[in-house]
């Protein structure tokens, strides 16, 4: 204490009698303001090199960019883009609550599993009007050999030996609308357009002549298909025991042209040949279609399943014989049909995912009825189509979508391969 009060005391009398002070100011004090002074020094520089360190730091935090919040796997996208819509609103509903409040307060799911579950359920959340434009193309080949004869010796075929082939190319193009209400409700209709080109080749010995190989090739120019309209309602939203779950009903109109009536000509190259006059766009007969869609999260998968039956309403022709110059009124029932389908997918980023699933479809077989005569049952008209589905969703733009798949068919009655090529556009 007393040093520090004559250090004071001799700086304020240096101040005033400078000289004075100095020569009474003992040398061993001089020297200690000295060192202390020196201390100070140094004490400020460090603090003046710390504070340019911390202020360097805080302007490259401040011109640094915000990250983003991490994208992930989120329960429901669906929802997720709902309780934004009320959340902007400053309002909340009893979707809104629960399950949908939980995810208000999560980090936005990538657009690319929100486009997977539009896909995989085939609901089209958000509450916005969507318009997709597809293009499918579908490749058939099937060779079929028909014997009509028989064995002599065991070993010796005598009679007709007929191999036929059948190269069938279909190119349909999808305008599909879509409106969805309150994220719980979708409708849409579906307006194909289908171009179909067929090739039908046999080859073989007709009454002991020579080898006969033809070939004949029947188009049909595009023309619309049979129109559809269907209603969506999301009746289950998904927790940690319960999926998302929708319930869809589509009603098909025979808007196309039926296959009922197209006469099947001889050629005249090959008698054991017959091409049909035309080809068809749709099957003739109004037909509904109730279904079911699954879809839960086992994060970073998403599993979908599907499950819908048809059923297809006996219908009346004036016209149900294929034979030239003959004219048969009639009625037919074709089969019913029920599909089952189910598979996996992953979000690989933001902007890209990745589903892969099979499905099968079985029909009945199909009957016709004369008018005054007896139901018959058309001959191979039942069916087992079964696919393996490889699919993939690439969000280009925060409004369009690019979903290529391809089906390759697994069983006899399925197409060899089908492509589609889809663009839903949210608007």
């Amino acid at each position: 204490m007393y040093r520090s009060v004559s250090l004071r005391a001799v700086m304020c009398l240096s101040t005033l009698f400078p000289a004075a002070v100095l020569h009474a100011a003992p040398d061993a004090d001089i020297e200690a303001l000295k060192q202390e002074l020196l201390e100070l020094k140094q004490r400020y520089e460090v603090q003046q090199k710390a504070l340019a360190v911390l202020e360097q730091r805080v302007r490259q935090v401040e011109d640094q960019p915000a990250s983003p919040p991490p994208k992930r796997l989120a329960k429901s996208p669906a929802d997720m883009k709902g309780n934004q819509t009320v959340a902007g609103g400053g309002a909340a509903t009893a979707g809104g609550s629960g399950y949908g409040q939980s995810l208000a307060d999560d980090s936005q799911p990538a657009q690319s599993v929100s486009n997977l579950y539009d896909e995989a359920s085939g609901f089209f959340g958000g509450g916005k009007f969507s318009f997709e434009t597809g293009v499918t193309y579908s490749r058939y080949d099937t060779r079929q050999l028909i014997l009509n004869g028989f064995l002599a010796l065991d070993s010796i075929f005598l009679g007709n030996i007929n191999l036929d082939r059948i190269k069938a190319d279909t190119w349909t193009l999808d305008l599909t609308g879509r409106y969805n209400f309150d994220n719980r409700w979708q409708f849409d209709l579906n307006v194909p357009v289908i171009y179909r080109e067929s090739t039908y080749q046999s080859g073989g010995a007709n009454n002991g002549a020579a080898g006969v190989t033809s070939e004949e090739t029947v188009t049909r120019d595009p023309t619309i298909g049979d129109v559809n309209f269907g209603i969506a309602y999301k009746f289950m939203d998904e927790s940690i025991n319960s999926p998302d779950a929708v319930v869809t009903l589509r009603v098909k109109a025979p808007t196309g042209k039926d296959p009922f009536g197209i006469k099947l000509r001889q050629s005249q190259a090959n008698t054991n040949l017959f091409v049909p006059d035309d080809l068809p766009t749709g099957n003739g007969v109004w037909s509904i279609t109730p279904g079911l869609s699954l879809v839960k999260t086992f994060d970073p998968a998403v599993l979908f399943g599907t499950l819908s039956y048809t059923h297809n309403f006996e219908e009346s022709f004036d016209d149900i014989s294929s034979t030239v110059n003959q004219k048969v009124p009639g009625k037919v029932r074709i089969g019913d049909s029920f599909q089952i389908g189910a598979g996996i997918a992953f979000a690989l980023n933001e902007k890209m995912s990745m589903s892969f699933s099979v499905s099968d479809l079985i029909q009945k077989k199909s009957k016709l009825k004369q008018d005054g005569g007896d139901w018959e049952s058309v001959t191979s008209s039942d069916a087992n189509a079964g696919y393996f589905n490889i699919g993939m969703t690439v969000a280009a733009s925060d409004n369009l979508t690019i979903v290529p798949n391809l089906s390759i068919g697994l069983t006899d009655d399925a197409p060899d391969f089908t492509f589609s090529l889809k663009f839903p556009y949210y608007f």
